[in-house]
């Protein structure tokens, strides 16, 4: 297999009726596809992809609920020789005007073909488009259709075309939409599945978006490509039920799952027993804790709760891995890992790919390999790396070094395993998503009362919630008490209202008071250092 879209012809010719994704829904009966009605469904997205005029190499935008369609839709688009990105749907939780200013930056930047949704958000994404070369496509009335493969042009895609793309969260991430080739993705699923030990008679289990690489490829594009089959839960029903990811688990014998590190403290600390009767974990050979830093106590408390349900201990292991990358950089197997300062090791690198740890660079922009133990800037490389980011050659550009990727992560090699132990960059990851500070700070300088361009945002561990809590320090215009108070109530409201977060912690101060750069600028780490000593 070259490429995706020949991997999705091979099973069908050979197993059409296998059944390779089961789709759950609450209060509803489980859907059932077999590859025939995968493949069929896909062949008819193709077909209005053919119909609109999308070219081969345009970009889809796949902006669809948890559903038949989305799936299809997908596999439709590299059906086609398109490249499919999917991206979240607009949901009562989220800001309708911040919604619209993301997707209207990737659509800028990535200038689509076409852009396929449901029917309830059709005349968003027409305002979404404008009078742009973007066609919309409405996926109600689309049917499957028998595959012509001869006359497919994803099949005649080669290993080196981009097959897809992948966005972070964030109004910055939507700008860098990472470009991976057929080629990188399928040497991704070489390396990773045997590290796991996943094969064709084994089960995932996901509740993970689409939309974020943990769940596209580690949850979506690997198990189809390998015959592996896949049972898929909606993420929105997961959050008001977490008990539906165990009872899936034992109703099919589910064998993998993957977890970001703060649901395994939401698994152990939000279900109650009685939603556990009858739950046996025992088939489970692989937990997977992956897409923000992880720690050794959230490892523990998992398996305190589970164990008693046929969970093994070796069961629960670590992975750090990055969309750059398509998705993993490294792996721990069952219970092969050290635990170093409360920090368990991401195991060791995949196979074909390799890791430096960079010192800063000096003058001339040189950087040293520092030695075991030291702490560094995290750079890998290997053969599943990004193409580039797409229509965005002047970050591809400085994305690395001496042919490596310069994470922007911190962390040390111990002998064969990597540690991650901070990050260089100022990201917040919050329950698994990705948040700029610079979008949160954005937001709190329009709040009446603060003053201007006097505003920090920044991440701090919550231990019991295994995740990060978000935190606001800035400066007010006023000594008022009961003003200042009605100033934070509103930077509160503000945050939840225009970001994907909350804000846990929201502070106050007199003008002055934040440390800024010699360039002027608010200096986050002096800052955020600065509150936790006179937090402690």
């Amino acid at each position: 297999m070259t490429t995706l879209a020949h991997s999705l012809r091979s099973h069908y010719e050979t197993a059409p009726d296998r059944i390779a994704i089961t789709l759950q829904f609450a209060g509803k009966d489980d859907m059932h596809l077999t590859t025939r009605d995968l493949t069929e469904g896909a062949a008819g997205f193709a077909r209005a992809l053919q119909n609109a005029s999308v070219p081969p190499g345009g970009v889809v935008i796949l902006i669809q609920q948890h559903s038949r369609e989305l799936v299809c839709a997908f596999w439709g688009a590299i059906l086609h020789g398109a490249i499919p990105a999917i991206m979240p749907f607009l949901t009562e939780k989220l800001s309708p005007e911040k919604y619209r200013h993301e997707l209207a930056a990737l659509i800028e930047i990535t200038r689509p073909s076409a852009l396929v949704t449901y029917a309830a958000f059709e005349d968003e994404a027409r305002r979404a488009v404008g009078d742009g070369n973007c066609a919309v496509i409405v996926q109600e009335g689309i049917t499957p259709a028998a595959p012509d493969f001869a006359s497919l042009r994803g099949i005649q895609a080669k290993p080196s075309d981009i097959v897809l793309l992948q966005h972070s969260s964030g109004s910055t991430g939507l700008q860098k939409g990472v470009a991976l080739s057929h080629r990188a993705v399928l040497n991704q699923i070489a390396a990773y599945a045997p590290t796991i030990e996943l094969s064709e008679q084994d089960m995932i289990v996901s509740w993970l978006p689409l939309y974020h690489d943990m769940g596209l490829i580690a949850c979506f594009v690997m198990p189809v490509v390998m015959g592996t089959r896949l049972v898929l839960l909606s993420p929105f029903e997961w959050v008001r039920g977490p008990h539906r990811l165990f009872s899936a688990i034992t109703k099919y014998g589910g064998t993998h799952i993957w977890l970001p590190n703060f649901a395994l403290n939401f698994c152990a600390q939000k279900i109650r027993d009685r939603d556990l009767e009858g739950v046996d974990l025992t088939t489970l050979r692989r937990v997977v804790n992956c897409s923000e830093p992880m720690f050794a106590s959230s490892h523990d408390i998992f398996i305190r709760r589970f164990v008693r349900y046929g969970m093994r201990p070796s069961a629960v292991v670590m992975c750090y891995a990055m969309a750059e990358n398509t998705f993993a950089v490294s792996q721990s197997a069952g219970g092969d890992f050290l635990v170093e300062n409360g920090r368990p090791s991401a195991g060791k690198v995949l196979p074909f790919a390799s890791a430096r740890i960079l010192g800063a660079p000096d003058g001339a922009g040189e950087r040293d390999d520092l030695r075991e133990g030291e702490v560094g800037e995290i750079a890998i490389r290997s053969n599943c790396m990004l193409s580039g980011y797409y229509h965005r050659d002047d970050l591809t550009a400085g994305a690395f070094y001496e042919g490596y990727f310069l994470t922007g992560d911190l962390g040390y090699l111990r002998g064969e395993h990597l540690f991650v132990s901070g990050r260089k960059k100022d990201l917040i990851i919050v329950g698994g998503k990705n948040v700029y500070p610079q979008d949160l700070e954005q937001i709190v300088n329009d709040v009446p009362g603060v003053h201007a361009g006097r505003v920090v945002a920044f991440g701090v561990m919550n231990d019991a919630a295994g995740t990060e809590d978000v935190c606001i320090l800035a400066e007010a215009d006023t000594t008022d008490e009961d003003e200042r108070a009605a100033i934070a109530a509103a930077i509160r409201q503000a945050v939840a209202q225009n970001s994907d977060v909350a804000a846990r912690f929201v502070e106050l101060f007199a003008p002055g008071y934040l440390f800024k750069t010699s360039s002027g600028k608010i200096a986050r780490a002096a800052n955020k250092e600065r509150w936790m000593e006179v937090g402690d």
